[in-house]
């Protein structure tokens, strides 16, 4: 009987030393993220007025990556895409805020941590931009508040630690009036530590002026204060002797909170300063050798869930299709990457991006708008107010006007000549064939991928109740993607022969196409336009809402023996229940002249649905817009 005994025990010692060696061979990780930050505002990334020493000494130590992308441009959907895993354009969460349900089977990346043994906490940012999002919390985090961190691990456990630090964010660097500012900010800096409004080189997509040098400061005394915040956050890390089982991965959850970066789909809105820092230990797991390295390998957010994954030795879902960057698993770098940017609040648009480090290239299917579109939380910030009146009173250069003014369908830039993205060589004739290129690959990711975003929200907001859209875009009979693609690959083009294929689309039985038909006809000049007159005001009679709103903003513009019955009928719109048909008739009337028609819905609306942020955002630009 004691033999047994001493059997069993030896045994069950051997299975504790065997527990405890894998435990101690998976490494702790350590997420710090920022807010709103493109790599020139860093100064390890060459940025020589910038004070971000903590950040810096990471990128020293570790391995700085000079080609990381997020997958969106504003924190919502870019947050679904590093929780889940999956592109915005396949979940349907590419709007900002839309609260998407997803199916049950797609979890959240530090699920699959959890059942591997993983500690897992988030201190303290969610906002993953889907419905049931407090089981999904629940479901990824064993901690998640604004005191969560590694401390209740059980003993020898390793942990998946995330830290979201806010204060480079858009709100800290321009919306908030200055004086909030320069409580929540400024006067927490030390006189050395403070960047003055002369200290810096302004960006030439910026003018140069007392006015915005002081705006333009906001950021980088911001991200002074982020990186003092995670200098304390490493120093913690230290002295609770984890530095060295900890693996620390640094980045941006998208580029940069000012005018032009955040919710423009080009490279100053995608790219992201990401850094990976190895201990001595763990060294082995990195593909990039010594510290200090600078790697152009590209990244984007969806390849952070299977790395993850794969280093905590968790189960991979098989909906995942990112790489694996590092370890044993690592899978082989691609040579494109392809992004999405949709919706930000009030501000409606669809622009899809491929780059492969050095060139990226835009396609843009609302050219009405321009790269500084309205969107109220940009609106009422001091730096995108004085940028409207530089415009007014012709201060500008002719590229800063060109943003207030429509864009072009497409763009292409060279990144590494052209940093600040101020020369589109989309008509260069040296670089049509990579054009050509670029578009076709654009094709075939939208079809293969079924991106559910071609649909306008309206749409999908009558399949939701129903269906989940990740699903739903599989089925080719109801989102046949290929025909609908065809028709808004034609929106921003000009010419008779685009307008005539348009035109053909408005009978089609797809309401789906009839959209992107009538979208794309918006896009073009009433001249254009007279010999298609009678199909353009037959199309206010469609079976199908956003149809008819766009036809009827259409004949308002150009057509004076109908404007009545478009007047008539865009007034119904601002003022019907639906909050899809009224926030989009809103907003396409933002961007025509004549605004005082709709003045009296506009401003009965806003009181009647003050509950609904967009909307009221909307209806604030319209009233405030000249």
């Amino acid at each position: 009987m004691k033999v047994k005994l001493s059997l069993a025990f030896f045994l069950f010692f051997l299975a504790a030393i065997f527990v405890s060696a894998q435990q101690k061979s998976r490494p702790n990780i350590l997420w710090i993220t920022i807010e709103d930050t493109s790599p020139q505002f860093i100064g390890a990334y060459g940025n020589k007025n910038a004070k971000t020493p903590n950040i810096d000494q990471l990128a020293n130590e570790g391995i700085r990556f000079s080609n990381a992308f997020s997958t969106g441009t504003v924190c919502s959907p870019s947050r679904t895409a590093i929780i889940t895993g999956v592109k915005t354009y396949e979940t349907g969460t590419g709007n900002h805020r839309s609260s998407v349900r997803l199916p049950a089977y797609i979890k959240g990346f530090p699920f699959f941590l959890k059942q591997a043994g993983y500690y897992t906490s988030n201190n303290a940012k969610t906002d993953y931009n889907i419905a049931g999002s407090d089981k999904f919390i629940k479901e990824c985090w064993d901690e998640s508040s604004g005191k969560a961190g590694w401390e209740k691990r059980k003993p020898g456990q390793p942990f998946f630690a995330v830290y979201n630090f806010i204060d480079s964010h858009q709100s800290r660097t321009m919306t908030w009036p200055y004086d909030q500012y320069q409580k929540s900010i400024l006067e927490k800096l030390s006189p050395e530590d403070r960047i003055g409004d002369n200290e810096f080189s302004v960006p030439p997509i910026y003018r140069d002026s007392p006015e915005m040098r002081k705006q333009l400061a906001r950021s980088y005394n911001s991200l002074r204060y982020t990186d003092i915040q995670i200098g304390k956050l490493l120093e913690k890390l230290e002295r609770d002797h984890l530095k060295d089982s900890t693996i620390i991965f640094f980045y941006a959850d998208h580029g940069e909170g000012l005018p032009r970066g955040k919710t423009n789909g080009i490279a100053y809105g995608y790219r992201v300063p990401f850094i990976a820092w190895f201990p001595p230990i763990y060294q082995h797991l990195s593909p990039w050798g010594r510290a200090g390295l600078v790697s152009n390998e590209l990244i984007d957010f969806e390849d952070l869930a299977p790395t993850m994954i794969a280093l905590a030795g968790g189960m991979m879902p098989n909906y995942l299709k990112g790489r694996v960057l590092m370890g044993d698993k690592r899978t082989t770098p691609g040579k494109y990457i392809f992004l999405s940017n949709d919706r930000s609040d009030n501000g409606p648009d669809l622009s899809r991006t491929i780059t492969d480090g050095r060139y990226l290239y835009s396609r843009n299917f609302m050219c009405y708008q321009p790269e500084l579109r309205y969107i109220r939380y940009m609106e009422i910030g001091e730096i995108k107010r004085q940028m409207r009146l530089d415009f007014e009173r012709g201060k500008l250069t002719p590229f800063q006007k060109s943003l207030f003014q429509p864009r072009r369908p497409e763009m292409l830039f060279d990144l590494t000549n052209d940093a600040w993205e101020m020369r589109n060589l989309a008509d260069d004739p040296a670089h049509e064939v990579m054009i050509k290129k670029f578009r076709a690959m654009m094709k075939e990711n939208v079809i293969v991928n079924q991106d559910v975003m071609f649909l306008p929200e309206y749409q999908t907001h009558l399949i939701s109740p129903n269906q989940n859209l990740y699903d739903f875009r599989k089925d080719r009979q109801a989102y046949p993607i290929t025909k609908i693609y065809s028709a808004a690959a034609l929106a921003g083009f000009k010419g008779v022969e685009v307008i005539q294929k348009q035109v053909t689309l408005l009978k089609d039985r797809n309401p789906i196409i009839r959209y992107w038909a009538m979208l794309g006809l918006i896009q073009h000049d009433k001249k254009s336009l007279v010999p298609y007159k009678k199909a353009i005001i037959r199309a206010m009679d469609d079976s199908y809402p956003p149809v008819v709103i766009i036809a009827s903003v259409l004949v308002y513009r150009d057509d004076d023996k109908e404007k009545l019955k478009a007047v008539a009928l865009l007034k119904d719109f601002i003022t019907i229940k639906n909050m899809d048909l009224s926030l989009m008739t809103v907003n396409l009337l933002l961007y025509q002249k004549n605004k005082k028609p709709f003045y009296k819905q506009v401003q009965s609306a806003m009181k009647n649905k003050n509950d609904f942020y967009d909307f009221k955002a909307a209806c604030e630009d319209f009233l405030e817009a000249k």
